[in-house]
């Protein structure tokens, strides 16, 4: 229905057999936007976008792009904040282009193998890619199969946002503070849950344990729908992950924020100090969402989807929605977001060095 509001709905099956579900906020048609010539550009900015050749995308073939259903592969469970990232825009991105996107859920070896699959589809637009900054630090983990940087089209930016500290109801800490002298005082005995080695929860977690100087447990599961509902059960204490997936269950009360790794405080939660005011100065953990394909794409395109992309993330519903799950919408052009993702691999290579963390 293009030019309305719809609410999506979509039910998340765990791997207990229970279902975690998220409800999407509304979101609608969109006005055309414009991203900067390849440097970061917030959505805000709502400038229209188009195309450099201003001619309709297409495909080898010669057919109007596209032709046919698109699959939007995300290299992670159910439940994460991929998932969830990829079904805002999936949808809105259906009403765009005229033709369904499928979201394939590709689990497995900390995004390796949908991440795979996906470089290795045909370059012809109809198989995408969701990243997030777990494509930043996998080459440092992982004895990769394919070069991160030259077998892959980079296509657009979505959004950005920080990760949260939250642990269970039952953990006597009321602060990043109270925590860290907990840790201290029982060593080795409280544990933290993420999707798995190589994680985000992972990666934020360890440059948390390391910055405070504390020994606590790593307890890897497979997704971040399992992980979440550990802590959310109390068979773990803590959990460092994305705030756009922990937030639903903070406001539910299920789980206690201690503080959210931005380099400011979130909008979602203003009362909540970030984790570097609060006790671990210099800690700042950004997780980050975007979409790419296989190398050799037809530049005309990865131009249609970045303008059709933009144009989502221009909108205020969208905009409100990010803000709302305690994100941001971000746009970057295709060369930007590029140079954005080389960025984040220099960086988050020094933390895979400095914890020593391998693959099994």
């Amino acid at each position: 229905m293009p030019g309305s509001l719809r609410q999506a709905q979509y039910s998340i099956a765990l791997f207990t057999g229970l279902l975690f579900c998220a409800a999407i906020a509304p979101v609608g048609q969109a006005q055309a936007a414009a991203t900067d010539s390849g440097q970061a550009a917030s959505t805000s900015s709502g400038q229209a976008a188009s195309t450099s050749s201003g001619q309709a995308a297409s495909t080898s073939s010669g057919h109007a792009y596209p032709a046919r259903p698109i699959r939007m592969i995300v290299p992670f469970p159910p439940g994460g904040s991929n998932d969830i990232v990829a079904r805002v825009v999936g949808q809105q991105l259906t009403e765009r282009l005229g033709k369904p996107v499928v979201i394939d859920n590709r689990g497995g070896a900390g995004g390796m193998i949908g991440t795979e699959t996906a470089i290795h589809a045909q370059p012809d637009g109809y198989t995408l890619l969701i990243i997030s900054v777990a494509y930043a630090y996998n080459p440092w983990i992982h004895k990769l199969n394919y070069d991160p940087v030259k077998a892959v089209a980079p296509v657009a930016q979505l959004g950005t946002g920080p990760n949260s500290l939250v642990v269970h109801p039952s953990v006597p800490a009321n602060s990043v503070k109270e925590l860290i002298a907990l840790a201290r005082a029982k060593p080795g005995q409280l544990n933290y849950a993420t999707a798995g080695i190589g994680s985000f929860q992972h990666m934020s977690s360890e440059m948390f344990r390391i910055m405070a100087g504390i020994n606590i447990v790593h307890i890897p599961f497979k997704g971040g729908g399992p992980a979440m509902l550990a802590v959310i059960a109390g068979q773990s204490q803590i959990s460092i992950g994305s705030l756009l997936q922990t937030l639903p269950h903070i406001r539910s009360g299920k789980l206690k924020p201690l503080g959210t790794g931005g380099a400011r405080r979130s909008p979602a939660l203003p009362d909540v100090p970030t984790i570097a005011e609060a006790g671990v100065p210099g800690y700042e953990a950004n997780n980050w969402w975007g979409i790419i394909a296989p190398a050799g794409l037809s530049p005309a395109i990865v131009r249609k989807l970045n303008t059709e992309i933009a144009a989502i993330l221009a909108t205020p519903e969208t905009q409100k929605w990010f803000l709302g799950e305690g994100g941001e919408a971000v746009s970057r052009t295709p060369d930007g977001f590029g140079k954005w993702i080389l960025s984040e691999m220099d960086k988050w290579g020094k933390v895979v060095k400095q914890a020593g963390i391998k693959a099994e």
